[in-house]
């Protein structure tokens, strides 16, 4: 018995396909299996991986590792897919603007504006005719707090709010005489200055409104008796603020708060006929992929000097270098992908670390060698293993096979393989012959924006919140899952949980979102960024990959790789395709396996040929391994 393994070394996981073939030539497929990339995808480094997948296949199949005879490897060119985040706006912020917050349980209600100062103060250094708003650091109990408010009243002071550091806003005003707003919980009172005008707002409790002024660019303007042009200034104050319970805006020295912007930067985009177009990263993410596509296809593309992008676009190359052991200037990016998002901008001057939304361009750049050192991998899995090793074939152009063994398919059709950093595509005309892309922008850069619109900051959330459905834990037997569905527990849920936003894992457990956030905002913002990555990637794939440069003319396209397992991303690419009347779905490879091991199986086939283990005849010029291997 001959055996065969085909090999996929992807961007995280590598796949093997194990084929066994007697000496009459009939052959069938023996075992699969999955084990993660080791290094980067392409380098030497991806040996161990290799060895380990193959080793788990042998020992399904029952066959000791030195028991194959030939493995196929599939070009896998080292791709950096790196993104970044641009601001397109400008976050400035005037330099007589800091911030307060939204606790969770302030006091009081209304609007209260006046100087602020110290509740320890001697009332004899201050003016009865200024409205004051008493500073009460955590040295001071909320009895003491609320005793000197009203002796300060009582005294003719004219008191207008409060500002406490510890969480003691409630105490306070169930104490006091003095009817204020009072927001708490401001951990850096020391850095609030002293006999400045200050601003305190609070929203009727329970009537589920938020403030009205503060949260106004106008309103902060008529607060502070602001220019014209301070009130433009302050206008990421006045947002960061919206949707707040409460919030406290105090007027700092001049000079306290300094305005700083570093320029997003110009893209410049090279094609293969020489020509170069510039396009201002603050132009948007629309603008900048209508230049990538009439540059299509893409030679190298340039980040400005100093800017942000031009630090992205220089870490991909010096990453890709250093790897490959090319110089730098070796390095091509082949291809960027844009989307519009949304990225939280810390403002400056804040005392509790305020955030404005300002618009963004994430953006993922795919970086290409000049050379493959696919040889190297294939040395070191021949010393290792002591077999024949060959490099089979291009990726996508394994992918369309391997697709080729799902049920109800036939070509002409298209492959999407959508992975983590890229996404690749493949169309099969009648004839066999094959044309294929590679673009940047796939599931790395879908948590990339998930983690910066929500505002998560922790990587391993974000892709948690991109794979499982979001749910309410509603009591300790009941959750309202995102789509509105109850569901009913035999156990009760961890007392942790209730009341909290999970994430529903496959294995039925409940991770909690640590985040301010509701379910239907995690939803939306999940669903939305796959829409801008998957389905927009795929629409601009197949554009480009059939002959036509029109998906309308595609009977099938079929979705594998490792994005094809996520729990909604072929649904939506499938209703994005359906608008074209294209059959498209997720592979069934080898009427077994799903979307995955597309690549490693289209591998074997393209070794071992056509034969009754097939439903189809391999085009000749995918079937060219095994005579040069037996000539």
């Amino acid at each position: 018995m001959e055996y065969v393994a085909g090999v996929d070394i992807g961007n995280s996981s590598t796949e093997v396909a194990l084929f066994g073939r007697s000496e009459d030539g009939e052959g069938e497929f023996v075992s699969s299996a999955l084990y993660r990339t080791t290094g980067l995808k392409g380098t030497k480094k991806n040996v161990p991986g290799v060895v380990n997948a193959l080793s788990r296949a042998a020992e399904t199949a029952g066959i000791e590792v030195s028991g194959i005879d030939r493995v196929s490897l599939n070009e896998a060119a080292p791709v950096i897919g790196d993104v970044a985040m641009e601001t397109i706006t400008e976050t400035v912020i005037t330099e007589s603007t800091m911030i307060g917050h939204d606790p969770s349980t302030p006091g009081g209600v209304g609007l209260g504006s006046g100087i602020g100062v110290e509740i320890t103060a001697d009332p004899e250094r201050f003016a009865t005719e200024e409205p004051i708003v008493f500073l009460v650091p955590e040295t001071v109990d909320f009895a003491a707090a609320a005793a000197t408010i009203d002796d300060w009243a009582e005294a003719g002071f004219e008191i207008v709010g409060a500002i406490v550091q510890r969480d003691d806003a409630v105490l306070i005003d169930n104490r006091t005489d003095v009817e204020i707003p009072i927001v708490d919980e401001v951990a850096g009172l020391e850095k609030v200055p002293r006999s400045q005008p200050t601003a305190v707002e609070v929203a009727p409790e329970s009537t589920g409104k938020t403030i009205d002024e503060l949260s106004n660019p106008y309103g902060i303007a008529t607060v502070f008796d602001l220019s014209p042009e301070e009130t433009q200034k302050i206008i990421p104050v006045a947002r960061a603020l919206v949707g707040n319970k409460s919030a406290v805006v105090i007027e700092t020295p001049q000079g306290d708060v300094e305005e700083r912007t570093i320029p997003a930067g110009e893209l410049e985009i090279l094609d293969e006929r020489g020509n170069t177009t510039g396009v201002p990263v603050d132009d948007g993410a629309d603008r900048i992929m209508e230049a990538v596509t009439d540059s299509w296809p893409v030679a190298d593309v340039r980040g400005e000097s100093g800017s942000n992008i031009g630090g992205m676009l220089n870490r991909a190359r010096a990453s890709m270098a250093e790897v490959t052991g090319q110089a730098v200037e070796a390095i091509e990016i082949r291809d960027v992908m844009a989307v519009d998002t949304l990225v939280p901008q810390q403002v400056e001057g804040s005392v509790a670390e305020e955030h404005s939304t300002e618009s963004a361009v994430a953006l993922a750049a795919m970086v290409k060698t000049q050379q493959l050192p696919m040889d190297q991998i294939a040395a070191g899995l021949e010393a290792e293993l002591d077999t024949e090793v060959l490099i089979q074939g291009v990726e996508a152009n394994m992918a369309v096979l391997g697709s080729l063994t799902t049920p109800g398919t036939d070509h002409p059709l298209a492959i999407l393989d959508l992975g983590g950093g890229s996404t690749d595509a493949a169309y099969m005309d009648e004839s066999g012959a094959i044309d294929s892309i590679h673009l940047s922008g796939a599931g790395d850069m879908v948590t990339m924006i998930i983690d910066s619109e929500l505002g998560v900051d922790d990587r391993d959330l974000a892709e948690a919140i991109k794979k499982h459905p979001a749910a309410k834990i509603e009591d300790l037997y009941r959750v309202r899952e995102e789509d509105g569905t109850v569901s009913f527990l035999d156990e009760p849920v961890e007392p942790e949980l209730f009341g909290r936003t999970v994430l529903l894992e496959d294995d039925g457990g409940m991770q909690a979102v640590p985040i301010d956030a509701s379910v239907e905002g995690i939803r939306r913002t999940r669903r939305r960024a796959k829409r801008k990555v998957f389905v927009a990637n795929a629409e601009r794939a197949l554009n480009l990959i059939t002959p036509t440069r029109s998906i309308r003319r595609l009977p099938f396209v079929v979705m594998v790789g490792r994005s094809a397992l996520d729990f909604e991303i072929p649904e939506l690419v499938s209703e994005a395709m359906a608008e074209y009347g294209i059959v498209c779905g997720r592979a069934n490879v080898r009427s077994a396996l799903g979307p995955r091991n597309a690549v490693a199986t289209g591998l074997v086939l393209s070794h071992v040929g056509s034969g009754s283990y097939l439903d189809f005849e391999i085009p000749a010029d995918l079937s060219t391994a095994l005579e040069r291997t037996t000539a």
